[in-house]
């Protein structure tokens, strides 16, 4: 190995030579092994398109799925629409202004905040994230920022160029309306707020709940949720899967709690 003949005694400095190789060697396998351990795997998250369902069942899905994202333990992202036109409003609002603020029927209180939100053709989304995920220890704005940076990237793949609202250009809001207005960080397109989405944190987990409208022209819907998937790959790493249909017992859960809430006009009437 060191080039010495059989009948050559080695010498001390051979010795020597022969243990740093051999520490060397020891060095770089426990180096890799210790890559190996703290590499970090990339994220995978997990996404389901679901048929158009009433503003009920539509809201009781996404408060089902934030209560079981600390033991499912992977981001979801859920595509959805409207079985009928219909409103959704925060979580904090009076039901009498809303009432006034639009002719839209039925009106859903959401488990989310925000404000007033017409459905119909637009384009409908929710996330949910478990506690640990980054976004989970994001701050409303900052999670805010992230998600629209996103969907603008998603947009831009697709030849929709869009601009985020910055804080001192903000287009002024009514107050409670969410696409009367822009704030800083919603998506804008010719001066119009397209693309709006309020959040609750839990224990739980944390719940968005978006909708972009009037949808892009000649971009189809499906057009957009594949570059919302590519979008995400390219920023996060992510690796999707798709999210096998709920058991017969979860949609159970799932019509029952959209009956016995956010079906109800004592709870969507109770502030």
């Amino acid at each position: 190995m060191l080039g010495l003949r059989a009948d050559e005694p080695a010498t001390l400095c051979d010795f020597h030579s022969i243990c740093a190789i051999f520490v060397l060697d020891r060095i770089l396998v426990f180096s890799i092994l210790a890559y190996k351990k703290n590499a970090v795997s990339p994220p995978q998250w997990y996404f389901w398109k679901t048929a158009t369902m009433s503003g009920a069942l539509n809201m009781a899905w996404d408060e089902l799925r934030l209560r079981l994202a600390a033991n499912e333990g992977f981001p979801l992202l859920r595509f959805y629409g409207w079985s009928e036109p219909s409103a959704t409003f925060g979580r904090f609002q009076k039901f009498a202004e809303v009432r006034d603020w639009t002719r839209i029927r039925p009106l859903f209180r959401r488990p989310t905040g925000g404000g007033l939100v017409p459905h119909g053709d637009d384009w409908t989304y929710s996330l949910v994230f478990p506690p640990g995920d980054s976004w989970h220890g994001l701050r409303a704005r900052a999670s805010y920022l992230r998600l629209h940076q996103w969907i603008q990237r998603a947009l831009g793949k697709l030849g929709f160029a869009t601009e985020l609202a910055p804080a001192k250009k903000a287009i002024p809001e009514e107050a409670g309306r969410c696409f009367a207005g822009a704030e800083a960080n919603d998506l804008v397109f010719s001066g119009r707020k397209i693309a709006g989405a309020a959040q609750r944190r839990t224990r739980s987990g944390l719940l968005i709940q978006g909708s972009v409208q009037p949808p892009p022209p000649g971009i189809a819907r499906a057009e957009w949720e594949n570059a919302l998937l590519e979008a995400a790959a390219e920023m996060w790493n992510v690796q999707w899967r798709c999210l096998q249909e709920p058991s017969a017992d979860l949609t159970q859960q799932a019509e029952a709690l959209a009956a016995e809430k956010y079906a109800r006009p004592e709870y969507n009437q109770l502030r």
